[in-house]
């Protein structure tokens, strides 16, 4: 599997704005995806609907060079397995 900050914004590109739920391992996560500078980067932060996980990250796709991920004081393997296994749920 590509876990490449690539994989992650192609993901993230296919995800709803805005907030949704999604599941990821067995668990419903309440997500907030959100889309700035122009679509160039992209916040997202997600917390476990009753529990106690949170995921949080920013993406960055400067004009030059490359994407940029930067997951907010967690590791970048945990941000990256949520973005590429978890499944949103319809509205």
């Amino acid at each position: 599997m590509d876990n490449s900050a690539s994989a992650v914004w192609a993901r993230l590109q296919h995800w709803p704005r805005g907030y949704f739920t999604a599941r990821y391992a067995g668990h419903r996560y309440g997500v907030s995806n959100t889309v700035h500078t122009n679509g160039r980067s992209m916040k997202l932060y997600a917390e476990q609907l009753g529990g106690p996980d949170r995921i949080s990250l920013n993406i960055y796709a400067p004009e030059h060079g490359d994407l940029a991920l930067k997951p907010c004081e967690m590791p970048a393997d945990k941000v990256t397995a949520f973005v590429l296994g978890a499944e949103p749920e319809a509205a």
